[in-house]
């Protein structure tokens, strides 16, 4: 009786759904778009390497005259401090270790009469860094360890330098001299492209080798970045541990001295965005409850105008023997059933309006189980509380007065 009910006013049912379908299809959409954000960036420091770390110099907390502490960064990690720390390391552990400096962040590449704004980035690697970093080369080849002890003149370019100076023909690159502040470099190999996911900003490098930078780039107040790639992620607390005990000795540190180093593992970043993304879906599902809600009390008046228009029906139902459960689960029976319809509806529309998302950030299909759960939940709580007093209002009809309303 009650889906008869709501196909004689269709009109009206599917408007109300409606109201339904758009706050599930809200809730669903944008948690399923997160889902596919958060993927993704997982994805990318996967592939940067979850079973790597960092060696950065500490940050110290000091005290100052006025209030608050004022932050102050350790002795840099020098040329030879990092390059005893890869030479241990690796006899050691057999890890891989890579040694690299930032030269240059605005840097202009030229090929003939092409050339790129000064947006781009120098950096000095050695022969490990394109492993440890998870990069690909695209065509050509990585420099050798030779290459990169004796400082030769030779580049490694990102994607987007392609793009600009050999119209996005990797091919053409190899060979061919560039000029970068005009120093003249040839180049030996391509990266593949990193993308958006990582900022895009990978893709605009140039990379040389690491005794070279030195000599151009290099200060005696220029920190070393190092980075250690585990085989095996885990092992990669065991390989810390080891790496601590080395860099101190490297470091000159006593037994009562606190380290003056931080080890940064690849995984504590995406851990940060995960936090992050966690509030960002708690407020997602406040908002989209508030839209609910008002989705609930538009229910609950369309409901409550169905028992004014259907009075006199219900005095025949109850003058033919209808119970109040009768007409109470009736008109409740209702108010879910257009909610879980709509919430179907919403659900569907959520998936694919957040997976819209998916293909613009380049991961995968996702279909969001806990999200549906979420959805399917929500719309039964919302068809019980706004069908609740309606339904209550029209079981306790007195028959005789119904009977009689026009």
């Amino acid at each position: 009786m009650a889906l008869m009910s709501l196909r004689s006013n269709f009109l009206r049912s599917f408007l109300t759904l409606l109201i339904i379908a758009v706050g599930i299809t809200c809730l669903v959409g944008i948690l399923t778009a997160i889902d596919a954000i958060l993927f993704s960036m997982s994805d990318s420091f996967t592939r940067i390497g979850a079973n790597s770390y960092q060696i950065i110099p500490a940050r110290e907390q000091i005290k100052t005259n006025g209030p608050g502490r004022r932050s102050r960064i350790s002795e840099p990690i020098s040329f030879d401090q990092a390059l005893t720390y890869k030479q241990k390391m690796t006899d050691s552990s057999g890890s891989f270790v890579s040694v690299y400096f930032r030269g240059s962040r605005g840097a202009t590449a030229k090929f003939g009469d092409t050339e790129t704004n000064p947006t781009i980035g120098i950096t000095g690697i050695d022969n490990n860094y394109l492993r440890v970093s998870s990069f690909e080369i695209q065509e050509g080849r990585n420099f050798t360890k030779s290459e990169t002890e004796t400082g030769t003149r030779k580049a490694i370019i990102g994607s987007n330098i392609v793009t600009l100076l050999f119209d996005d023909r990797p091919d053409k690159a190899i060979g061919k001299t560039i000029s970068i502040n005009s120093d003249r470099f040839r180049v030996i190999g391509v990266l593949k492209e990193k993308g958006s996911s990582m900022g895009g900003g990978t893709d605009r490098q140039v990379y040389i080798p690491l005794q070279l930078a030195k000599q151009q780039y290099g200060t005696s107040r220029t920190s070393y970045n190092i980075i250690s790639l585990v085989t095996d992620a885990k092992m990669i607390d065991q390989s810390i541990s080891n790496s601590i005990g080395i860099f101190r000795n490297i470091r000159g540190l006593k037994a009562k001295d606190e380290n003056d180093f931080e080890m940064r593992k690849s995984d504590g970043i995406l851990e940060i965005l995960k936090d992050m993304t966690s509030q960002l879906r708690w407020g997602t599902i406040a908002i989209a409850l508030m839209t609910l809600l008002g989705a609930a009390i538009g229910l609950m008046n369309i409901m409550l105008v169905s028992v004014t228009e259907r009075t006199k029906e219900i005095g025949v139902r109850k003058a033919l023997g209808a119970t109040r459960e009768n007409i109470l689960i009736q008109f409740l029976t209702e108010a879910i059933v257009i909610c879980q319809i709509g919430g179907i509806i919403g659900i569907i529309l959520g998936i694919l309006v957040g997976n819209i998302v998916s293909v613009i950030a380049s991961s995968p299909f996702l279909i969001p189980w806990p999200w549906i759960g979420l959805g399917i939940t929500v719309c039964i709580f919302v068809g019980i509380v706004s069908g609740l007093y309606p339904a209550l209002k029209a079981s306790r009809l007195d028959p005789i007065e119904s009977l009689r309303y026009e």
